[in-house]
């Protein structure tokens, strides 16, 4: 993606796909290895950026996680272990749900195997699991910042439809960048996001200019002990999106 460097800050375009003639996401989808390969180097990420969010936030005021791109669990999981009473259902691609499943059936945690589900959804076209009350929380964990504004704010309706007339929040695990002299960390980020898709790494004020589109209105916004914040949202009261 490198040799494409140049050629995508000049025309707007996303290096990778140049590069490769596809978006990296439908790349994945037709190559495997490449897929699991990228999955297993998120996990790592996920490693980096350790559990705080699982502590950060009261996620025992709630009885059910949907974890929408949630891969294999893992965020899902580690909310799990501290809250005995939650339950939780991951939505992804279809081939990273049934490399979910394969890899809970071998190696699951015993105290989540039970309370953990998984089903195929697509958070660009819909529909996603229906929030069943209040004690719903829809958490997108990394997902946004791998999507342009436009993209960002289909994702953000289709939520805010799942929601429905419901109070359920929706939770978002992302870096925030600084509104000025950003950091090492965030500017390798959104690098990242600028060869291989895309979106890109926000300032909270570019966020909230996206929610402003989006029905949703932010509500709390939680520094985590690593690195990016929990953005937490709320249904904008009133406000209604059709599917």
């Amino acid at each position: 993606w490198y040799e494409a460097l140049e050629q995508g800050v000049r025309e707007g375009k996303v290096p990778f796909a140049l590069c490769h003639g596809q978006e990296m996401y439908a790349y994945m989808d037709g190559h495997p290895e490449f897929d699991a390969l990228f999955s297993r180097a998120m996990d790592e990420v996920e490693s980096l950026g350790g559990d705080s969010f699982a502590v950060a936030f009261d996620w025992s005021a709630f009885d059910r996680v949907i974890d929408v791109g949630g891969s294999k669990g893992a965020k899902s999981a580690a909310i799990l272990r501290r809250n005995l009473h939650l339950r939780a259902l991951v939505v992804d691609r279809p081939q990273v749900v049934a490399q979910a499943r394969a890899w809970w059936s071998r190696q699951g945690e015993p105290s989540c195997k039970e309370r953990i589900e998984f089903v195929e959804g697509d958070a660009l076209t819909g529909p996603l699991p229906a929030a069943d009350g209040a004690r719903a929380a829809y958490l997108l964990s990394a997902v946004l910042h791998g999507f342009d504004d436009a993209t960002c704010v289909e994702v953000l309706r289709q939520v805010v439809i799942a929601v429905g007339t419901t109070d359920a929040v929706i939770v978002l695990l992302e870096l925030v960048m600084p509104e000025h002299n950003a950091d090492l960390t965030s500017a390798s980020f959104d690098m990242q996001m600028f060869m291989g898709t895309r979106g890109r790494e926000r300032s909270l004020r570019e966020w909230e200019a996206v929610f402003s589109q989006s029905g949703v209105v932010l509500v709390e916004a939680i520094l985590l002990a690593s690195f990016g914040r929990m953005l937490v949202l709320r249904r904008v009261t009133g406000h209604s999106v059709r599917g």
